[in-house]
């Protein structure tokens, strides 16, 4: 299996290829147009600020390749919400893929959220074999809200999607590679999809 890490400068890269070499997959980190699209499956990490991973995707001309893939794809936190239309984050426009807006937690609750939180209403192959409240790790001040798109859910001041699919693009907002037995769990359903 060929599984290609999309590499624009922004991410959490080794965690994420320690995680894949632990299932006993090698991952490549590319941002080669070539090598992306011959790719099985493909890793979108991210973290950071929006405006400015979105400026590096352009950079490394990656926009219109990772909106035109076939082949299943799993975006990581800032991964997940750039594949959106826009995030409030520098009121920035995303990939589109997902017709929603990223939107910033309010003052009211401690943000970032860090740290443990569960996921529920779980709604995808992704999720064999995760029972319903897992836990699962995250880092971040803006949130995708529930939409007909979640296959996740997670409250932290409100419900909001934690995970998002729409044909073969799949989104987290926690970090699987950071989530222990349960986030390898996820990684290797995504490999078996």
């Amino acid at each position: 299996m060929k599984l290609v890490i999309l590499d624009y400068g922004v991410g959490n890269i080794k965690s994420i290829q320690f995680a894949f070499n632990r299932l006993g997959v090698s991952a490549v980190l590319s941002n080669d147009v070539e090598e992306i699209k011959t790719a099985d499956k493909i890793i979108f990490p991210g973290v950071g600020e929006a405006s400015s991973a979105m400026n590096k995707l352009r950079s490394v001309g990656l926009v219109e390749v990772i909106k035109q893939l076939k082949q299943p794809v799993l975006g990581i936190c800032l991964g997940m919400q750039l594949m959106c239309a826009k995030t409030e984050e520098g009121n920035t426009n995303g990939l589109g893929i997902f017709d929603v807006t990223v939107k910033r937690f309010s003052n009211k609750v401690k943000v970032p959220q860090m740290g443990w939180n569960t996921i529920t209403n779980l709604e995808s192959k992704l999720f064999d074999g995760i029972s319903d409240k897992e836990y699962m790790y995250l880092v971040h001040s803006y949130y995708v809200e529930e939409n007909e798109r979640s296959i996740a859910i997670t409250d932290y001041e409100f419900f909001y999607a934690s995970a998002i699919q729409k044909d073969n693009f799949y989104g987290v907002q926690f970090h699987p590679e950071k989530s222990g037995k349960s986030g390898e769990r996820i990684l290797q359903n995504f490999l078996n999809l």
